[in-house]
């Protein structure tokens, strides 16, 4: 895609196949179905849903039983990603900062929030046979030195939280926003990252809920400053949407204010109900003096793990 005359650079510079509209953003334009040539994350969360379809089906053919809610989550969590990325969203998100800060905020903080509810990893353990290769190699990855390198609180915070700064801050956008593959491959690190930092906080594994809530909270503060920042800068902080449409008549500042908004709001309401989520978890904790801990193994139907008693000659 060239550039348009009398537009400059920017968004009208990007290159590769994509779809960019040019009708004014309205709630039908925004929220209408319209994937773009390659839809790379559409089809990521067609592969999350058929493969927690395949596990849920999996494990009710060995007589498991799985709670209602967390499928529900999962199924919200895919949800949401189609909704920013299958949709007029993804096309209106390279031409307005507001519209691309609402899907970064959604895949960052939304989707993985709901996917971590869903309880991926409990539902592949006890879907998988027991004792085979693949159950295993699942059970032995949490154990590893990079799973324990990854899953560490400072890796995470700087993947995620360091990542809001160092690419809206820095010419990294730019640079990303310039091919439609570097775009991808943004929203794809908005979300793996999400998923790595919500993971462990959200998850049901040892760590105590209590140092869980005190992580959460710990994050709101550079959560809400990195919104604000935007908010209260008074120039364009990346010069990717300085040219927008000119019959949209969007200015780009009250524009950048609005996405800053945007940014504020989503992380608190994500954080709050993390909060919620952990807070609810501690209050029901069993009072028999154990520490809470449960491991992802101990989920497996006790009809699965049991032995069988040897024949008496």
């Amino acid at each position: 895609m060239g550039d348009i005359p009398g537009t400059g650079g920017g968004m009208w510079s990007m290159t590769g196949p994509m779809w960019m509209p040019g009708q004014p953003p309205t709630l039908a334009h925004l929220l209408g179905l319209h994937l773009q040539p390659i839809p790379l994350m559409p089809a990521l969360g067609v592969m999350l849903l058929l493969g927690y379809a395949a596990g849920l089906v999996a494990l009710q053919r060995r007589g498991g039983h799985w709670p209602w809610h967390r499928a529900a989550a999962w199924a919200l969590g895919v949800a949401a990603l189609e909704l920013v990325t299958a949709t007029g969203v993804e096309g209106y998100g390279m031409m307005m900062f507001s519209v691309h800060m609402a899907q970064h905020m959604v895949l960052a903080m939304v989707v993985p929030t709901l996917l971590a509810l869903g309880s991926p990893y409990t539902l592949a353990l006890r879907a998988l046979p027991l004792g085979g290769r693949p159950h295993r190699l699942l059970t032995s990855l949490p154990r590893t030195t990079v799973a324990r390198v990854v899953r560490s609180a400072p890796v995470r915070w700087i993947l995620f939280l360091g990542s809001l700064y160092g690419i809206y801050f820095t010419p990294a956008f730019g640079s990303l926003m310039h091919t439609v593959w570097g775009h991808n491959l943004m929203l794809l690190h908005f979300m793996l990252t999400g998923c790595l930092f919500f993971g462990p906080i959200i998850g049901r594994g040892a760590t105590p809920p209590s140092r869980r809530l005190a992580e959460s909270f710990a994050s709101t503060p550079l959560h809400a400053v990195f919104g604000l920042s935007i908010m209260m800068i008074s120039r364009p902080m990346v010069t990717f949407f300085d040219h927008p449409y000119p019959a949209w008549h969007v200015a780009p500042l009250h524009d950048q204010a609005v996405a800053g908004s945007i940014a504020w709001a989503t992380s608190e309401t994500a954080t709050v109900l993390v909060m919620a989520v952990l807070l609810l978890r501690l209050l029901r904790r069993p009072a028999d003096g154990g520490s809470g801990r449960r491991t992802e193994a101990a989920a497996v139907p006790w009809h699965i793990t049991r032995r069988v008693p040897r024949k008496s000659h």
